[in-house]
C-alpha cells in the first residue's frame, strides 16, 4: 500500500486509530526511555548506586509482571471504554506518586505502577485493540497506532531533562500526572464514542468464523487462525522458539535506554545531545513500522519478521566500535528500525498464528515476558557497570545474543503454516 492508501485508510478509520496512538503515546510515562531520564537525579536524591537503582527498577517491574498476567487478560472480559477508563486513573495516580514519593524504599511501588499502567496496560491497550478489530488491513492500523510510541520518544526525553533542568525531577512529573488528568480522559472517551457498532461487528464476525466462514485477511494467507487460548500456546514448542527473538528489544533496548545517561558520560555525549536526538530513533521506528505494516496485509507477519534483530545487532557494534558523538544517530536509527518492526509485525504475529478471541490473554502473557525481561535488562547492565565492565564489551555480548535469539527465531518460523481452524495443539511441547 503506497503512502496515499495509508491515508485513505487513517482518513476512514481515524477516531479508532487516533484511540490507538493516544494510548500509546500516553504510556511513555511509564517506558523506561522516559524513566531513565530521570535516573541520575534521582539516584542523586537518595545517593543509590547503578547496581541498586537498577535492582529497584527491576523489582518494581517484575511486581508488573506478575501482576499483568492478570490484568491484561481483562480486555478480553471488560468493554473496552471501562477498562481503557481504569488504566488512565490508574496511569494519573501513578505519575502523581512518583511527584511524591517519599524514599527509595516507596520507589519500588513508584515504578511498579509507572511500568504496570505505562509500559504494561496503556501500550497493551492500544496494540491489542487494533490487533484484534482490524482484519485484512490489521498491520496497517497497529503500524498507524505505534506512531504513538515514536512520538513519545522524540518529544519526552528532551522535554523532561529541560523539565528537570528548570523544575527538578519530581515537579516534572508532577506535570506529567496534571497533563495525562486533564487532557487523557476526555481524549479516550471522545475517541471510542462509535465503538460499540464496531465490537457488535467483531463479535459477528468471530461468530461466523466459529460457523466455518472464511476470514482471510489478505494476499498470502491462507485460513484464518485458530483461536487457540493462552494454556493451549503454552504448549505450542513454536511460541519458545521465538521468545528469545521476541523478548530481546526489551531486555537489550530497556538496558540501554535506562543508563543512556551513563552511556553518554562515558562516551563524553552530553545529556541533551542523546535525548535531544531520540527523534532520530523515533525517525527510524516509524519507517520500519510503516514499511512493516505494509508488508505485514501483503505477506503476512510471519514472513515479515525474520531479521528483525540484524538492525539492533548493528547499532550495537556501532557502540561498540566508535566513540565520537556522531555516531549515536545511527546507532538510535538502527534501534529505531528493530523497534519499528517490533511493534508492528510482532504484535500482528499473535493474532495470525493464534487468533483474536483470546488475543488480550496471549499479548498480555507476551508481554509480561517482555516486562520480565526489561526488569532484567538494567539490573544486568548496572551490575557488570559496577563491576568494571565496560560499556563497549556489554554491548558487544548483546549483539551475541541477537544473532543466537535470530538462529532460533528463523528455526521457529521456518514451515510455520497455519493450521486448519478447528486444529488444536496436542498435550506436548512440539504440537
Amino acid at each position: 500500500m503506497s503512502a496515499h492508501g495509508y491515508l485513505r485508510f487513517a482518513r476512514a478509520n481515524a477516531r479508532f486509530l487516533g484511540f490507538g496512538f493516544t494510548m500509546t503515546f500516553a504510556s511513555s510515562v511509564g517506558q523506561t526511555f522516559f524513566i531513565g531520564v530521570f535516573g541520575p537525579a534521582v539516584r542523586a536524591e537518595f545517593g543509590l548506586s547503578h547496581t541498586s537503582w537498577s535492582a529497584i527498577y527491576m523489582a518494581g517491574t517484575l511486581l508488573s509482571a506478575a501482576v499483568l498476567s492478570w490484568t491484561g487478560p481483562q480486555i478480553d472480559r471488560l468493554p473496552l471504554k471501562r477498562y481503557t477508563t481504569l488504566v488512565c486513573v490508574a496511569l494519573v495516580v501513578a505519575a502523581a506518586f512518583m511527584a511524591q514519593v517519599p524514599s527509595a524504599a516507596w520507589l519500588v511501588l513508584a515504578i511498579f505502577l509507572l511500568r504496570q499502567t505505562g509500559q504494561g496496560l496503556a501500550s497493551h491497550v492500544g496494540t491489542t485493540s487494533m490487533a484484534r478489530y482490524f482484519d485484512a488491513d490489521r498491520g496497517k492500523a497497529v503500524a498507524l497506532a505505534a506512531l504513538g510510541f515514536a512520538a513519545g520518544e522524540s518529544l519526552l526525553p528532551v522535554a523532561a531533562v529541560l523539565g528537570i533542568a528548570v523544575l527538578g525531577w519530581r515537579a516534572s512529573y508532577g506535570v506529567a500526572a496534571t497533563l495525562l488528568a486533564l487532557c487523557l480522559l476526555p481524549a479516550v472517551w471522545w475517541l471510542l464514542r462509535h465503538h460499540d457498532a464496531r465490537h457488535r461487528d467483531h463479535l459477528e464476525h468471530l461468530a461466523r468464523q466459529s460457523s466455518g466462514g472464511s476470514a482471510g485477511a489478505g494476499a498470502g494467507r491462507a485460513t484464518a487462525a485458530p483461536s487457540w487460548s493462552r494454556a493451549e500456546v503454552l504448549r505450542h514448542g513454536v511460541f519458545y522458539l521465538l521468545l528469545p527473538a521476541v523478548l530481546a528489544p526489551s531486555f537489550i533496548g530497556t538496558a540501554l535506554f535506562f543508563h543512556h545517561l551513563e552511556l553518554a558520560a562515558v562516551k563524553g555525549w552530553s545529556a541533551t545531545w542523546i535525548t535531544g536526538n531520540y527523534w532520530v530513533y523515533a525517525l527510524g521506528t516509524v519507517l520500519a513500522s510503516l514499511a512493516a505494516g505494509r508488508l505485514v496485509d501483503r505477506i503476512t507477519a510471519v514472513r515479515v519478521l525474520p531479521g528483525f534483530l540484524v538492525p539492533m545487532a548493528l547499532g550495537l557494534l556501532v557502540l561498540w566500535g566508535f566513540e565520537r558523538a556522531v555516531w549515536a544517530l545511527p546507532y538510535l536509527f538502527l534501534f529505531g528500525l528493530t523497534s519499528g518492526i517490533v511493534f508492528t509485525a510482532v504484535t500482528a504475529l499473535w493474532a495470525e498464528i493464534y487468533g483474536v478471541r483470546h488475543l488480550g490473554a496471549i499479548r498480555s502473557l507476551v508481554v509480561s515476558l517482555s516486562v520480565l525481561s526489561s526488569a532484567l535488562g538494567p539490573l544486568v547492565m548496572g551490575v557488570l557497570m559496577d563491576a568494571g565492565v565496560s560499556i563497549e564489551a556489554i554491548c558487544g555480548l548483546f549483539a551475541l545474543y541477537c544473532v543466537g535469539a535470530t538462529g532460533l527465531q528463523l528455526l521457529g518460523l521456518r514451515g510455520l503454516r497455519y493450521r486448519d481452524p478447528m486444529a488444536r495443539p496436542r498435550s506436548t511441547l512440539w504440537a
